[in-house]
C-alpha cells in the first residue's frame, strides 16, 4: 500500500478524534478504529513506517501518541 495514503488516512482518523474533549478517549478511539477497519497488512505496513522514522512531521502528534499508547493492540496478533 502507498505510504503516503496510510498516512494521509491516519491523519483523517485523528481528525475526527481531535474533537473529542477527552484525550485518553481519543486516543484510544484512533487504535480502536485502526484494529476494526485497517486489515493488519495496513497496520503492519503503518507501524514500520512509524518505526522507521521515514514520516517525519507528516504524521499528527494526536496518531503518534494513540500509537504509542495502544500499540499491543495494534500490532497484527499471529502472523496475521
Amino acid at each position: 500500500m502507498d505510504s503516503d495514503n496510510l498516512i494521509r488516512m491516519a491523519n483523517r482518523i485523528g481528525d475526527f478524534f481531535q474533537a473529542m474533549p477527552d484525550r485518553a478517549e481519543a486516543l484510544e478511539g484512533i487504535a480502536n478504529h485502526l484494529c476494526k477497519f485497517w486489515d493488519p497488512r495496513m497496520r503492519r505496513e503503518f507501524l514500520a513506517l512509524i518505526d522507521g522514522g521515514d514520516l517525519g512531521a507528516s504524521i499528527s502528534d494526536l496518531v503518534r501518541s494513540a500509537v504509542q499508547a495502544h500499540r499491543a493492540a495494534i500490532e497484527p496478533k499471529n502472523g496475521l
